[in-house]
């Protein structure tokens, strides 16, 4: 059974998520730690609960959601996962932080890549890997189908949707990503996203306003 904790991080507000199972192997989910008690609260989590990490997988490449990517490589020695398209972000991490008023350092190339056809495997556990690009060119969301969640990133927040005008967003890729691959789930499904509360597929096909003329 796949636990989860959020930790709210980096002055962008994001959502970073820690995943563990009886095994107490677990990954981490966007990594956007910032400052330093950020930093040290996952290391106490991760401490308290006798955790073993052993991935930092990625729904994208966005600075906010890479802050922490580097410190946890070299606290844990563990590797990097993220989606071949969104590499030139990775590439771009420090002139991202720039625009934004971070002092950004550079981040190295995930070890690997995420593909639809390889599920992100921890202990007992998987989470499968749905690409829902239109936030950015390789958006990807982890799903369990055993726990009945989803980690959308920046696809799909509570009443709202991803910004699509950074560069390789796309509007209409996004809105087609989340009606063909996320709307098509149990409406029970919940939904933990890359900022702000979770929510649940059944509530965004009712009351999202991106979505409000579908018929269900």
């Amino acid at each position: 059974m796949i636990k989860t904790a959020k930790f709210i991080v980096n002055p962008l507000q994001e959502n970073t998520y820690l995943l563990y199972d009886e095994t107490l192997e677990c990954v981490i989910i966007d990594a956007g730690f910032h400052y330093r008690d950020e930093k040290s609260e996952i290391i106490s989590v991760i401490t308290d609960n006798r955790l073993k990490p052993v991935k930092l997988i990625n729904t994208h490449c966005h600075f906010d959601h890479m802050l922490g990517i580097e410190f946890l490589r070299k606290e844990y020695q563990i590797p990097f996962y993220a989606h071949e398209e969104d590499v030139f972000l990775v590439e771009q991490a420090v002139e991202q932080g720039e625009m934004f008023g971070f002092n950004m350092h550079p981040v190295s190339f995930p070890e690997h890549y995420l593909t639809t056809d390889e599920p992100v495997r921890f202990g007992k556990s998987s989470l499968n890997v749905f690409h829902v690009p239109g936030h950015s060119p390789g958006h990807v969301v982890f799903y369990s189908s055993e726990g009945n969640f989803m980690i959308t990133g920046d696809v799909l927040f509570r009443g709202s949707i991803g910004r699509t005008d950074l560069p390789g967003g796309n509007y209409d890729t996004l809105i087609q990503g989340i009606r063909g691959k996320l709307f098509v789930l149990p409406d029970e499904t919940r939904v933990y996203p890359g900022h702000g509360p979770e929510t649940t597929i059944g509530f965004e096909k009712l009351n999202n306003p991106f979505f409000k003329m579908d018929v269900w």
